[in-house]
């Protein structure tokens, strides 16, 4: 007996978070090459030149709207204009994402750990939350661009992968959920992305992160070392990559709670994880909610 078929992009509607740049801009226009009619979204319009420039150079069209993630009017206003001139949404991609430059949280502050939290977590909460209406009445899919970060605790960066974490969580615990109501939820984890800008402040470099660690500066010092001598060829991966897995995963009939992009993370994760992919969890919890294998199409 045939397996069900991928998903066909012809006439979905997919909304896609922080495509100014990056893993958003290269999945912007690999959904739009695929046949999704593509609403591209970012915080600050006037930023969308790179965009636009793209998607005029690979010939395909893109509906470019604002959507501020930490401004629940800006994503209600977003979403109720896509359904109204479209009259469906069938799958979100939240990547719209924040780094951080305070090499620990001692030398940091409150405000910026919940700046950080508001983009990387509840950003996507309030963009999942708007949406899921919309997704649960199409059958649709809800994705997210997670991160290493989010299973595996990097030093000096404790308040983005504490946004990450919660991220996963959030998902994990909202998948099955999802599922009985007809809307697949994974979550695609990228190796290192080198051509995305992520992570680059012009005014933030190793002397002044080294000045600003205070009593901690030896320690970062061997940390930055070791970033710089990991051997991170192996862990790389461009946006582009990184956006065929995302439209993989929009269009695989069951598609597994977590994706890592590359083997590195795969690896990665592994070295953590007995689940690398959240099958036995998500196993687990739909024999909670009284729901059989996962079967369906």
């Amino acid at each position: 007996m045939n397996g069900p078929e991928a998903v066909d992009p012809a006439g979905r509607v997919l909304l896609i978070t922080g495509t100014s740049s990056g893993i958003g801009l290269a999945t912007a226009l690999a959904a739009a090459r695929a046949g999704y009619t593509t609403v591209a979204t970012l915080r600050a319009p006037e930023r969308a030149g790179p965009l636009r420039a793209a998607a005029e150079a690979a010939k395909v069209t893109l509906d470019v709207q604002r959507l501020d993630v930490t401004d629940p009017g800006s994503v209600s206003d977003c979403l109720a204009a896509v359904h109204r001139r479209y009259g469906r949404l069938d799958a979100v991609v939240n990547n719209a994402g924040v780094s951080n430059s305070d090499p620990t949280l001692e030398m940091s502050t409150d405000a910026a750990l919940r700046a950080n939290l508001d983009v990387n977590f509840f950003g996507v909460a309030t963009v999942s939350r708007a949406a899921l209406p919309l997704l649960r009445a199409a059958g649709g899919r809800l994705v997210t661009v997670g991160s290493v970060h989010g299973v595996v605790g990097q030093p000096f960066n404790e308040a983005y992968c504490a946004a990450k974490f919660a991220v996963e969580g959030f998902m994990e615990a909202l998948a099955p959920v999802a599922a009985a109501h007809g809307v697949r939820v994974s979550v695609v984890v990228p190796g290192f992305v080198p051509d995305t800008g992520f992570g680059v402040f012009p005014d933030v470099n190793r002397a002044t992160l080294h000045a600003a660690s205070g009593p901690y500066a030896d320690t970062f010092a061997d940390y930055l070392d070791w970033v710089g001598g990991a051997g991170w060829e192996s862990a790389g991966q461009p946006a582009r990559e990184v956006a065929e897995v995302v439209l993989r995963t929009l269009r695989e009939p069951r598609p597994p709670f977590r994706v890592p992009a590359n083997a590195w993370a795969a690896d990665y994760l592994a070295a953590k994880l007995a689940d690398p992919d959240g099958s036995t969890v998500q196993a687990l919890a739909r024999g909670w909610l009284g729901r059989p294998p996962d079967t369906t199409a």
